[in-house]
Order: C-alpha cells, then structure tokens, then sequence
C-alpha cells in the first residue's frame, strides 16, 4: 500500500531467470543437493567424495611456510589497501617466474593476471569471449562451471568428447568437425578432473596443432598442475605456445591444499604476443578492473609462499594421493557394474561407467548418487 492506501505497482520482480539456468549447471548446485539427500540421522560416517578440496583431510594440510606467509603478510600492515587491477607486482613477478621453470621461454610479470579464485577465473575468460556469435569447445566430461558461466554471459559452448579408451585424450576428429567460422577457443583440464588423465606431451602438441588449424586460443586448466602420479609427468600446454596462443589457468589451491584461500592467474603463455594484438590481454584487464580481487594479504604472500614451500611437501602429498587413487582403482575394478575405462594417474578425481542394468528402481547417475547419498551416506558426482 502506498501512503494514499492504493496498491503499489512495484517494478521489480523476480531475479534475473539466466541465474537459474546458469546455477542448474554448476557442480556446487548439484553437490548441495546430494549433501542434502544424507539421513543425518544414519549412523554411518558421511563420505564426502563429491568435490577436490583436500584441505578437511589432516594428511594434506597446507605447507607450513606457506601459512607463515600469509600470517606474516597480515602483520606486517602492507597489504591493507585496494591492490592493482592484474594483482599485486611481487606477487606477479614471483608466479611468472615459478611458471617459467617449466616452459622454453620467460614470462614476465605483465603476463600474469591475479584472480580470486577458480569460478573468477573462468568468469573473466568466459566472459572476454562472449562476443556476438561466437562459441568455445568445451570437454565432455568435464568441469561444469565453464558451461554455468558461458550461459551466463551468452557465450555459445559446444562439447567436444574425451575418448575413455585412449585414457580420456581429446577427440581430435571431433573437435575439428565441431568447428566452425565462429569458434574461439578450446577448453582443455590437465590434469583433468574429472576423469584423472594426464595428457602426453605428443597429445598437447596435436591439441595445439589442431588450435592452429582452426584459428583458436587454447585455454588451459592447469589447477592441478604437478598432481600427476602415475607414468606420465605434467607437460603445461604452455609449452606449445609458440605453435598457438595459450592462456593458462592455475592458482595455490590444489598442488598446495589451500583452495579456501582463492587465489588463481591467468597467464599469457603466449611467447609470439598473438593474445595482445587480438586486444583478448586487454579485456582481461578491463574486466579484472570491475570485478572483484584476491585477499591483498594473500597476494602479499605468494612469493614466499613459492619460494619456501620444498620438495618435500609436494612429494608427500603425491605419494599420498598416488596411494589413494591404486586403493579406489583396486576396490572398484572388482565391483561387477562398474568399468573402469583408465586407472587415474592425476588429480583428484576418477570416472567410471555404472551398468544400470544391475539395479532396480534407479533411472539414472543422478538418481543413483541420490539414493547413495541418502542411503550409505557417501556422496559422489554424477557425469
């Protein structure tokens, strides 16, 4: 009612209805709902196996220079202000040049752009491309929030499939059929979550001569860097720069166990400039500039935390996570409606196909991570 006691025609309503289509895409939405289904009442210990934060578990604490760091950061009254638009320059500095020990050519500081956190990342990415008609490629499996953010900025996706037979590499055929005059890029995860693959170094040079074929950046995920465990060691796609343009998506939270801490960068793996003369470098700063940024004190901490976190820790956290993934693969392979298509040998993750042909009453993989959460009280993924 108004102050005259009519009726106010207020003009605002619901909220924007892309929200709702862009969160039923996204893995937090949908491990939300499975946490929900559990009987908090069974007495059995809840499992929690839906999502690749070690940082619960005892055995994969952060690094303790790493939160000396941080806490020295916070004292110190440095890093008590707004900071710069690509991040903080030591902090900058000292990822370029961590990023440089793996690749043939240097980084400098003004290749690295600092985000806060994962989502951030590939907000800004999925949003620099989302120009009238174009599209990107995107794997299937694969990690939804790509597809929650480029629906929610209009940018078209297409899926290209990762092969399990050939231990989940890039369906090369595929992709180059899936393209067309309006294609931007290629979404590429190694290590990949969710399937556990690590691609070879002749796999990342097919993918980028592919990405020179069509014309296109390749953006690699690399949040799981160095977590490779099994035969293959983790190549950046980096270092296929020279061949097509490269943008690297890393960050602390998985080699170093720290995810609540949301710090990330985008890089320009990128040695012949080609990202800077299509102006894409330049609309990743202008849309760093309206958003949001990492914890200046965690910004502060980077290059010690780099710098002082040793060998040691990080073999410790892939003996473990190696010990793990042969326990889950060993305990699987011998359940009779399960195939295991590739034994993991990087990240967190493992995928495997459900024959629902062995169970009554259940739909699908939806359903049966449903009934399993609510049941056993263990929680998992869905594809």
């Amino acid at each position: 009612m108004d102050i005259n006691g009519g009726e106010v025609a207020w003009r605002f309503g619901a909220a924007n209805p892309s929200l709702e289509a862009a969160s039923a895409l996204s893995i937090r939405a949908l491990v939300h709902g499975l946490y929900g289904c559990v009987d908090r009442s069974n007495p059995r210990k809840l499992a929690p196996l839906a999502h690749g934060d070690p940082s619960p578990f005892a055995c994969f604490r952060a690094a303790a220079p790493a939160e000396e760091a941080v806490a020295a950061a916070a004292v110190s009254g440095k890093y008590n202000s707004y900071p710069t638009a690509a991040g903080l320059t030591d902090a900058c500095s000292a990822v370029a040049a961590y990023l440089s020990r793996y690749l043939p050519y240097e980084l400098s500081t003004g290749d690295i752009v600092l985000t806060a956190g994962c989502n951030h990342g590939i907000e800004i990415m999925m949003a620099v491309l989302a120009t009238p008609g174009a599209n990107v490629l995107l794997p299937r499996p694969g990690y939804p929030l790509y597809e929650a953010r480029a629906a929610l900025g209009g940018l078209e996706f297409r899926h290209y499939n990762l092969l399990p037979e050939k231990g989940w590499e890039v369906d090369i055929e595929g992709v180059e059929a899936l393209a067309d005059e309006n294609t931007v890029a290629i979404v590429t995860v190694n290590p990949n979550n969710p399937c556990g693959s690590v691609y070879s170094y002749e796999h990342l040079s097919k993918i980028a001569e592919t990405a020179r074929k069509l014309g296109i950046m390749v953006i690699s995920d690399e949040i799981y860097e160095h977590c490779a465990f099994g035969s293959k060691p983790f190549v950046p796609m980096g270092v296929f720069g020279e061949i097509a343009p490269v943008v690297t998506l890393g960050g602390i939270s998985k080699r170093r166990m720290v995810p609540g801490w949301r710090l990330w960068w985008i890089a320009m793996t990128d040695p012949k400039g080609i990202l800077r003369k299509r102006k894409i470098f330049e609309a990743i700063i202008i849309y760093r500039g309206i958003s949001v940024d990492p914890a200046a004190i965690v910004q502060g901490a980077i290059p010690q935390i780099i710098a002082n976190t040793d060998n040691a820790f990080f073999t410790n956290a892939m003996n473990i996570m190696r010990e793990a993934a042969e326990i889950c693969y060993q305990k699987l392979k011998g359940i009779e409606c399960i195939t295991f298509p590739h034994k993991p040998e990087g990240s967190m993750f493992v995928m495997v196909k459900l024959d629902m042909s062995y169970f009554e009453g259940i739909v699908d993989d939806i359903d049966f991570c449903t009934k399993l959460a609510k049941e056993e009280s263990v929680v998992i993924c869905p594809d």
